[in-house]
């Protein structure tokens, strides 16, 4: 019984985080951190001339990747949780 509560508190807070970084605005915010994404990226496949991409570019795809493709799913999710917590506390 315990680890299914363990589970529940691992499902919020992982959609929590993403949740987070589905409202960064990158313009407002990333932008400001040197986070933005507005360096031309080169052609897929292709290598921008240095080797291996750095952390920091890839943590930067990776927030873009999130907020491109979970906006909507993540509308469901939430609209979810809430009726959830709403029906069962």
């Amino acid at each position: 019984m315990v680890l299914f509560f363990a589970f529940g508190s691992l499902i919020y807070t992982c959609v929590l985080l993403v949740n987070a970084v589905a409202i960064l605005s990158e313009d407002r915010f990333l932008a400001r951190v040197g986070l933005s994404n507005s360096v031309n990226e080169p052609a897929f496949g292709a290598s921008s001339g240095g080797g291996d991409a750095s952390i920091k570019s890839k943590l930067v795809n990776l927030m873009t990747s999130v907020r491109t493709l979970m906006r909507i799913p993540l509308i469901g999710i939430n609209v979810l949780i809430i009726l959830y917590e709403l029906a069962l506390g």
